[in-house]
């Protein structure tokens, strides 16, 4: 089973999805929706996807679960509860039971305190993901990469996954400060990590080469075992296609094992699919 462990659909005029504004989006910020997906997946042979939120509200989650109820290829939903309050311990039990819910993810990138994730008032959150089986996708920058080590070193049993590598700052060619966390995080906890997002944080024109130090590295410090493909489709959009962005993931990897591991079998267990 091949799988993209991270992509996204939308209907901007539901009117949560408060970071689609400006020019900068423009080209994305319009209905997305599986039929536009399914060509895609078929061109390069995609079995199944995980869906994940893009906008922070319940009714994102209810959507996006609709969505999937009527999809086949779209396997596992990461939705959103509201961390700071914990009466979504209520949501949360009830997306819990829906066979395609897998889990959530806060939207640490846009938050302004960089050490928002350790606040007292969030720490019920990540106990009712551990109390009900979920799995918790990790979204910040590199400036987060110190209390997401902390954080997965508090909560060991939780099962987490890091969104898009900790996106690093590939256009400014910072390396050295996020491949050293990362390699902690790796060696530290049992994270996963997701091979997505990287082209989004390339300067337009980027190749396999330009991504290919911290593709590998990533590769190299979790193991592909711990490492699960995602195309980031449609954000990718915004500096890149799917098929330019799958051809240079399959090039970071140098075996049929490590492919399938990559490609598959790594989200299948990570997620619960198939």
């Amino acid at each position: 089973m091949r799988i993209d462990s991270h992509q996204h659909f939308w209907q901007p005029a539901r009117g949560d999805y408060f970071w689609m504004v400006g020019e900068g989006v423009a080209s994305i910020n319009r209905p997305i929706l599986p039929h536009d997906m399914k060509p895609l997946l078929l061109q390069h042979s995609i079995d199944k996807t995980v869906l994940v939120q893009a906008a922070p509200s319940i009714e994102e989650t209810e959507y996006m679960l609709g969505l999937a109820d009527a999809t086949d290829f779209v396997a596992k939903v990461v939705g959103w509860v509201d961390f700071e309050n914990p009466s979504h311990i209520k949501h949360l039990e009830r997306f819990a039971r829906h066979p395609k819910f897998a889990g959530v993810r806060p939207m640490i990138q846009d938050i302004a305190d960089p050490d928002w994730m350790h606040r007292a008032d969030a720490q019920w959150a990540y106990e009712a993901i551990i109390d009900l089986d979920l799995t918790f996708d990790a979204l910040g920058f590199p400036i987060h990469l110190d209390n997401f080590l902390a954080l997965f070193n508090r909560y060991p049993a939780m099962r987490t996954v890091v969104d898009h590598c900790m996106k690093p700052a590939i256009r400014d060619n910072a390396f050295n400060d996020w491949a050293r966390t990362m390699k902690a995080i790796a060696r530290e906890t049992t994270a996963f990590c997701k091979l997505s997002g990287l082209a989004t944080e390339a300067k337009p024109g980027w190749t396999t080469d330009t991504l290919r130090p911290y593709a590998e590295h990533v590769i190299d410090v979790f193991g592909p075992s711990r490492v699960m493909w995602g195309s980031d489709w449609p954000v990718l959009e915004l500096n890149g296609a799917y098929g330019s962005w799958h051809s240079a993931a399959l090039d970071y990897l140098l075996s049929d094992e490590e492919r399938g591991e990559v490609f598959g079998n790594t989200a299948a267990r990570f997620y619960r699919i198939g």
